[in-house]
């Protein structure tokens, strides 16, 4: 199944039926008055979130979606037949967003929730409505209303509780695929995640919580390299980030910097996704001696500065993961009882989610302006007389990618 997590659509509801004109006309009776009924109301779209999807990839291919007229009024004073609603599944997790004016409608975040993103059209009146004792034979009625029509972007971030960042072959697969019953693939080259998976943790048999495995940034990544623009918007509903660090990097570079860079991309990307409550893991604890490994653990303290919770695991020896995991569900305990007690918290996480999404889309959105102006020649020239263009795939803002098929774990 391919992973989409975005599209741009069109939505259209139903135009109302138009009011009828019509007289009763019966036998004996001469002049038996306006019963021109009313039209139907046209059909609303509605867009509902439904857990058994995943991806956005059914609107890739159709983007035009209308719902029905309604019908127009009938003699005798019979209303016309209101137009049906219509009903677009969509994922959980997915933000609509009105793609001319930027608004964001809402977002869809609970199973079974439902959005009216088009109002249907009002009826038309018959020239009963417009009977009165001096106006016995009105012949005016009126027509239906349009349609509310609209270009919506939906945008889909997954659910997760805890989302683990880091750059390729960190071991955030290996360490999702050890503390929970997720399977992403595991391999020894770079980019073997391109999609997110999702795994369940489950600390106890009544506690757990959901860990989201991004797939590995690189230097750059905010700024279009890799896959880093594509999914570091995923985070951002994530309540704690989980940031791996490969103790014993196969190239030969030094954790700390590696570390340090990951940093600097969350913050070009967003200045509130940065300051985000984020633990650090150094991974791959077993491929070092003991005391290499703990100066590796001072030397991340000291040069970075950290001052953060600080773990050391070997995922794939699954040492270390148990208590990083229960400690990591002890936090998320607090932070959902301080919320249920306190309204205001939560009123403010929204506050937070909703500014850190919005920093993401407004990045992407510049970051997408300038690889088509650098596309169509407009971007100034550098030193050599070549356009100055970042991208040089156009494959960095289209999620359509025909030549990748992956399963989307959940």
């Amino acid at each position: 199944m391919k992973f989409v997590d975005e599209a741009t659509i069109h939505v259209r509801a139903g135009r109302g039926g138009a009011g009828c004109l019509a007289f009763r006309r019966e036998k004996y009776i001469e002049k038996g008055g306006p019963n021109g009924g009313d039209g139907g109301d046209g059909g609303s779209v509605f867009l509902l979130a439904d857990e058994s999807l995943n991806t956005l990839v059914d609107f890739r291919f159709t983007r035009s979606f209308q719902a029905q007229n309604g019908e127009s009024g009938m003699g005798s004073n019979c209303t016309g037949k209101s137009g049906e609603d219509m009903v677009l599944l969509v994922p959980v997790g997915t933000s609509v967003i009105d793609e001319e004016t930027g608004v964001v409608i809402g977002d869809l975040t609970q199973p079974g929730e439902r959005l009216k993103v088009a109002q249907g059209g009002w009826h038309g009146l018959g020239n009963t409505r417009f009977r009165s004792s001096t106006n016995r034979t009105p012949r005016q009625t009126t027509p239906g209303s349009e349609g509310e029509a609209r270009y919506l972007r939906l945008e889909l971030k997954v659910l997760a509780d805890v989302g683990m960042l880091g750059l390729p072959n960190a071991g955030k697969s290996s360490f999702i695929r050890a503390v929970s019953a997720a399977e992403p693939k595991v391999a020894d080259y770079p980019f073997t995640t391109l999609v997110p998976s999702l795994g369940v943790v489950r600390t106890n048999r009544l506690r757990s919580f959901v860990i989201a495995d991004i797939p590995g940034l690189i230097e750059g990544a905010s700024e279009g390299a890799g896959l880093g623009i594509r999914f570091l918007k995923h985070l951002t509903r994530c309540r704690v980030l989980l940031h791996l660090v490969d103790m014993c990097p196969v190239d030969g570079t030094d954790p700390v910097d590696n570390a340090r860079a990951i940093i600097n991309e969350l913050e070009r990307f967003s200045p509130t996704l940065a300051l985000r409550n984020r633990w650090l893991v150094l991974n791959k604890a077993d491929l070092l001696l003991p005391e290499e490994a703990e100066e590796i653990r001072e030397r991340m303290q000291r040069e970075l500065p950290w001052d953060g919770p600080l773990y050391v695991v070997s995922a794939t020896e699954r040492q270390g993961t148990e208590a990083l995991c229960r400690d990591l569900q002890n936090a998320l305990d607090i932070i959902w009882e301080m919320e249920r007690l306190d309204p205001d918290l939560a009123k403010q996480e929204q506050l937070v989610q909703d500014r850190m999404q919005r920093e993401a889309r407004e990045h992407i959105q510049a970051l997408r302006e300038k690889y088509l102006a650098g596309r169509k020649g407009k971007t100034p020239p550098g030193d050599d007389g070549v356009a100055d263009d970042d991208f040089n795939d156009e494959d960095d803002f289209d999620d359509d990618d025909d030549d990748v098929e992956v399963e989307y774990v959940r």
